[in-house]
């Protein structure tokens, strides 16, 4: 029988929080992150707002517990950072005491550096330092760099799959561990704001130049974030003879690949509809289990539809509470599918139902419409946490309150 798995430590960065107890603060507060930008040099930055991290990169290497260093880019303390809280959280001060697996997603790499050199890159006369930061574009750069600190030794991997990135990670690492080849896995994603990816959904007509508005039917588009979050798994057999603490289970997850198109998801939410049907499945719950569904929720014109007929044709009349936190963090891409699954463990914990903020007007494609008001002392046992990437590229992750 395949092991089950549990949720031992979570550690977070995002605009709204440098830890995971700033980023419950400011959710159950209604303290949006969005704004406009102070530490992105793009011409956007008094135009389209951002969900950017509090800090500059100096304060943020204090924060990762580094000297200054060349090397070390935006991507990479943030998920220093994140990286340390979840490990102290999970109890572990050595990942070298038990056989410890890293799988970190990122999309952007350390492009948040090198996008500054482009010119000086492509200018065949040009020498000088500025060559040190080539080697830090690949996404790859930044897992190693963070598990050559932390001191990951066994399995190392990257994800790269977009919006889905860091919720298929928590799917490799969950599947490592159920098929007995580690006891534990470290899984997330970290992404900082570059321009390149705030110019190409702009030019994709992607980006709203208001605070997005999932699921309202004057939405016109998302908004770009930055962070890091991390999950320590562990299987339950080690969980058990470490003493650990267990503060959830990942009970459920599917990925689903339907190829529609390259930026936009089926119309009737076919790669959706599947990924969260498969999940459930996986987990042994119904459909009346679900308290609480964390939606990927960008604000995109095709994303909500696709997503809220998905909800809509699996749970039929009963669609469980639900609502997007993208207006709190923006979207995050690589790293959101690692910080909505500890979201949906705060849900858990705390027993809340966070607000989907800037909704006014339901959807006329619809009959759903998100929660709006912050909800407390709500029984929630298990919540379904979505991340659909482009090109069709559908995870759902099934949380659930730990039974014994």
């Amino acid at each position: 029988m395949a092991e089950r798995v549990f949720i031992t430590g979570v550690g977070m960065i995002t605009a709204i929080g440098d830890d995971v107890a700033g980023n419950l603060h400011s959710l159950r507060s209604r303290h949006s992150g969005l704004g406009y930008s102070t530490y992105l040099d793009t011409k956007y930055k008094e135009v389209l707002p951002v969900a950017e991290v509090k800090h500059a990169n100096e304060s943020l290497f204090a924060l990762a517990g580094l000297p200054v260093t060349a090397g070390f880019t935006r991507t990479t303390l943030l998920g220093l950072t994140a990286m340390r809280e979840a490990l102290q959280q999970a109890g572990i001060t050595d990942v070298q005491s038990a056989p410890t697996g890293f799988i970190n997603a990122s999309t952007v790499g350390g492009m948040c550096d090198t996008e500054k050199i482009y010119f000086d890159i492509i200018d065949p006369g040009k020498t000088g330092s500025f060559l040190q930061y080539i080697d830090t574009l690949d996404c790859a750069d930044c897992t190693q760099r963070i598990a050559d600190t932390i001191g990951f030794s066994e399995h190392i991997a990257t994800i790269s799959t977009a919006c889905s990135s860091s919720a298929n990670a928590l799917m490799f690492g969950a599947r490592m561990i159920r098929q007995g080849f580690l006891p534990r896995m470290v899984c997330g994603g970290t992404e900082a704001l570059t321009r390149f990816t705030l110019n190409g959904f702009n030019s994709l007509k992607n980006v709203d130049k208001q605070f997005c508005r999932p699921f309202d039917q004057q939405r016109t588009g998302l908004n770009l974030g930055e962070g890091a979050a991390y999950l320590v798994l562990e299987g339950e057999s080690f969980a058990r003879a470490n003493n650990s603490r267990i503060l959830a289970e990942f009970t459920g997850y599917c990925n689903t690949n339907e190829a529609f198109h390259p930026t936009s998801p089926s119309p009737d939410g076919d790669g959706a509809y599947e990924a969260m049907k498969a999940a459930l499945t996986m987990s042994g719950r119904s459909l009346e289990d679900v308290a609480y569904i964390n939606v990927h929720g960008t604000a995109t014109l095709n994303n909500d539809i696709s997503e809220g007929k998905a909800l809509e044709r699996l749970f039929g009349r009963n669609v469980p509470l639900f609502s997007s936190t993208k207006p709190f963090t923006g979207h995050t891409l690589a790293a959101a599918g690692a910080i909505e699954a500890i979201y949906a463990v705060l849900a858990i914990q705390h027993g809340l139902i966070f607000p989907n903020l800037n909704f006014s007007e339901k959807m006329e494609e619809l009959y759903i419409s998100p929660v709006v008001e912050l909800i407390e002392g709500y029984p929630v046992n298990n919540v379904i946490s979505n991340s659909f990437g482009f090109g069709g590229n559908n995870a759902s992750l099934v949380i659930s309150k730990y039974e014994g």
